[in-house]
């Protein structure tokens, strides 16, 4: 193995070729969002062909050794970016490690975090600094006698109330026409250009996006999918972008998206909104050996519980959601 020394680097635009010719040879099967060309260039060209490849290499003798994508939250010139495809040439793991810690510094981000990483790995993390935690699960369900996607053993139904309202945002232009500025203090600070591409602009999937209303102001943001499955919904809060308390307001506007679209239950993955403020909002948490099921795959549906895990470089005033980063995308296999 060579001794010499590690050099870090951010793509350049035309090296799209090279990122999946060294996925392939390394990942170990055919990434979907890196063969599938709407996905490559909406996570990693955000700024279209000739901006930048949201890909890093380490090399090594003038070869590369590892890489790393990511995914920006804004687009100021000092990010929030979510770590995304991350992939280290056999016996060079190090070298992987190292080009995550560099990561920062070449793409001049303020916070940096993973959604969905190994539990395994979450003491590493802890290690150089990051927290890492469980990605907590909530959920609601609806006041039926029987259920055909979750299992229920034990029945609980909180209370909801709440004087907030949701009104739809049908489109890019009623979103930024809302009235709803986001906070920058928040952690990973959401733009109304990421908002406005991920929700409204996402390839193969579709999203509803509603403003959180009080006294007639936009208080946040809701992004929510409404699944059809065995016969009935499935009610997924993807994301909330907003003030955190105001999220305990939402119980009753909740409820009747659910009854609106028919859903057996609601849930929501999230880490930054106390579970109290869930509870407040009519949700309860789903715990790691929890005798209900509450089913995270649901097309095609696959009756058990799945965990996520997260780390981020700044958890204060830090929040995470099911569809940060690469997550809450169409399961897709490419051969």
């Amino acid at each position: 193995m060579s001794t010499s020394p590690l050099t870090f680097r951010l793509a350049r635009p035309d090296e799209g070729p090279a990122v999946a010719a060294f996925l392939d040879a390394h990942w170990g099967e055919k990434h979907p969002l890196v063969h599938l060309p709407d996905f490559f260039d909406f996570y990693y060209r955000p700024f279209g062909p000739d901006g930048p490849l949201q890909f890093a290499f380490a090399e090594q003798d003038g070869a590369p050794v590892a890489i790393v994508g990511y995914i920006r939250a804004n687009a100021l010139e000092t990010p929030d970016i979510w770590v995304s495809i991350w992939c280290a040439v056999k016996g060079h793991n190090g070298s992987g490690l190292e080009l995550m810690a560099a990561l920062p510094g070449l793409t001049n981000a303020r916070v940096m975090a993973c959604n969905n990483i190994r539990p395994r790995t979450m003491a590493f993390y802890t290690f150089l600094g990051y927290t890492a935690e469980r990605l907590p699960h909530y959920y609601r369900l609806a006041d039926k006698a029987s259920y055909a996607v979750a299992r229920v053993v034990r029945r609980d139904i909180l209370p909801a109330g709440g004087s907030a309202v949701l009104r739809l945002l049908p489109d890019e232009d009623a979103l930024r026409k809302c009235g709803y500025t986001p906070d920058p203090a928040r952690r990973p600070y959401k733009d109304l250009w990421y908002l406005a591409r991920r929700y409204f602009h996402y390839p193969r999937q579709r999203y509803d996006v509603w403003a959180v209303e009080e006294c007639g102001a936009v208080q946040a943001l809701l992004a929510t999918r409404c699944i059809p499955v065995n016969g009935t919904c499935v009610l997924r809060i993807v994301d909330y972008t907003g003030v955190p308390e105001a999220f305990s307001r939402l119980g009753a506007a909740v409820s009747r998206l659910m009854a609106d679209c028919g859903a057996e239950y609601a849930d929501c993955y999230c880490w930054g909104i106390p579970a109290q403020t869930m509870a407040e909002a009519g949700f309860c948490a789903r715990t790691e050996d929890d005798l209900n099921i509450i089913p995270n795959y649901l097309t095609p549906p696959l009756c058990e519980n799945t965990e996520y895990y997260f780390f981020t470089s700044e958890p204060a005033a830090f929040t995470m959601f099911k569809a940060d980063g690469d997550q809450d995308r169409p399961n897709i296999r490419v051969e």
